[in-house]
């Protein structure tokens, strides 16, 4: 797929042909949108007929054909009208003059409706005010299909028409626009629901996808992201993590084409992550939250559909992983005693961001007896020796996530990020006769050169990362470990989110 949004099966061929309909106009005089499921237009009834005695009216009905009866109405249960003159509330009064609209009212009042009109005494044995209901063209279940349907619209995906016997679900998987799991169609109501969510022009480029570098605008990646379960709301941090995925310093090409299970995890912070709902605490790594599942599968998505990133062919990950179909999660932000891994990359503190990281799906590492942050330190170093391999070196990062307890241990302490980084550090460092091949009749290992090295650390600068998150109970922390660094492989990739 290169930029496809769907129509659905129940979409009628009058709701196809609408959408370059012209907008309906009102005859010269008064115009009054009523619909019966309101009790202020079912009120104003015998104000109609006062009107249609004395002026030209004409009345639309939202949706009984039959009311109010007298003087008949005409139908706009198709909501055209409605829409194409920005109904929001009704009962409202138009008045139309030489085919433009000249003055407007809304809801129910005496003295409104006399000047709109200039019809004099209405009303008499009615209550002088009483507000209007809202108008079904601005019913939230109905604003997506009716923008779709008479909106200018401004996508440029290409459409995909879907016969009314088939399944839309098995064509997704049928044309390989899956990741094996079911996606939301991208039909053009819902594309537009998610663009909402941004102010970003649809049409503005976010990134070249690779690897077949195709160019992905704002528009197709809400198109990743309805496929994804996103909600509006998220597209923000689904376009951050594009952008940041998708460049020369984290090399998503490269993630993609390596045998080793890595692909790309996100890790957000911010009052943003709060205000969409993400996770930080239990489980945050895991199912059962909307926003970190779906940010993460957007961005895969977009890399699987739009750069042609598919397992078996640029794809070449001997066992793959579950992080490949979306690993993205919350910091805990505003509990966290050592700040951020955004704020470790330059981004100011209480600002929405993301990092981008190519890692593997988290390890666990358990130590319920460290009270004392130096036997903590000690006992997390000897986990993470193990990170790719004991006798690799400097050639993979990894991040921490410090579980709540952990933390707990540090922060009592006085220890910031600098100090546990430092700290953890020391007691990795190893002489270069254990890392050597066939030291300790392992043949993998570093080059016989660094046998005589006196101290090799295991993790370049800055390449041992700490972010903050999980579930309040439990002396537990997550290793997620990295894939080659540096210019030959992928650099950590933080990014302030754009809205």
């Amino acid at each position: 797929m290169t930029d496809t949004t769907t129509r659905g099966t129940g979409t009628s061929d009058a709701a196809d042909t609408a959408d370059t309909a012209s907008r309906p106009e009102l005859a010269d005089g008064l115009a009054v949108v009523v619909k019966r499921d309101c009790e202020t237009c079912r009120m104003i009834v015998p104000v109609l007929a006062q009107l249609d005695a004395r002026a030209t009216l004409t009345v639309y009905t939202q949706d009984d054909p039959g009311f109010p009866g007298e003087p008949r109405a005409v139908a706009d249960t198709d909501l055209a009208v409605s829409w194409h003159h920005g109904i929001e509330t009704v009962p409202t009064l138009i008045r139309v003059a030489d085919g433009s609209e000249v003055g407007r009212t809304v809801g129910w009042s005496r003295e409104s409706w006399e000047s709109v009109s200039g019809v004099d005494d209405l009303g008499a044995d009615l209550p002088a005010v009483r507000p209007g209901c809202g108008s079904l063209s601005v019913d939230p279940d109905l604003v997506d299909e009716l923008r779709a349907r008479f909106g200018a619209s401004t996508l440029r995906s290409r459409r995909v028409e879907v016969a009314a016997a088939e399944d839309v679900m098995e064509m997704t998987f049928t044309r390989g626009w899956t990741d094996g799991l079911p996606v939301v169609p991208p039909t053009e109501e819902r594309v537009l629901a998610m663009l909402e969510g941004t102010s970003r022009d649809p049409g503005e480029v976010v990134a070249s996808v690779p690897p077949d570098l195709d160019e992905v605008t704002v528009e197709k990646v809400a198109v990743s992201a309805v496929m994804a379960g996103c909600r509006p709301e998220y597209l923000p941090w689904v376009l951050t993590a594009v952008e940041a995925a998708c460049n020369d310093e984290f090399n998503m090409h490269g993630v993609l084409c390596t045998t080793m299970p890595v692909g790309p995890v996100v890790v957000c912070s911010g009052p943003g992550t709060r205000a969409i709902g993400m996770n930080s605490g239990g489980n945050a790594l895991g199912q059962g939250n909307r926003a970190n599942l779906t940010i993460g599968r957007a961005l895969q998505l977009c890399v699987r559909n739009f750069g042609g990133g598919r397992p078996g062919e640029i794809d070449r990950s001997t066992h793959g992983s579950p992080g490949k179909i979306s690993f993205c999660f919350a910091e805990a932000d505003d509990t966290s005693p050592y700040g951020t891994l955004a704020g470790e990359h330059g981004i100011e503190p209480g600002t929405d961001a993301l990092t981008v990281f190519a890692g593997e799906s988290p390890q666990g590492f358990v130590d319920q007896l460290s009270r004392e942050p130096d036997s903590l330190a000690r006992s997390m170093a000897t986990r993470l020796l193990s990170v790719q391999h004991p006798k690799l070196i400097m050639a993979f990062d990894a991040i921490l996530v410090v579980g709540p307890e952990h933390a707990r241990v540090y922060a009592e302490a006085g220890w910031g990020r600098e100090r546990i980084v430092e700290e953890i550090s020391s007691h990795l460092a190893r002489p270069g006769s254990d890392l050597v091949r066939g030291a300790h009749g392992i043949a993998e290992g570093v080059p016989e050169r660094f046998a005589d090295a006196e101290s090799l650390p295991k993790f370049r600068p800055g390449g041992l990362l700490l972010a903050h998150a999980g579930g309040g109970a439990g002396l537990f922390s997550q290793i997620i470990a990295g894939w080659a660094n540096g210019a030959t492989g992928s650099e950590p990739t933080t990014r302030a989110v754009r809205y």
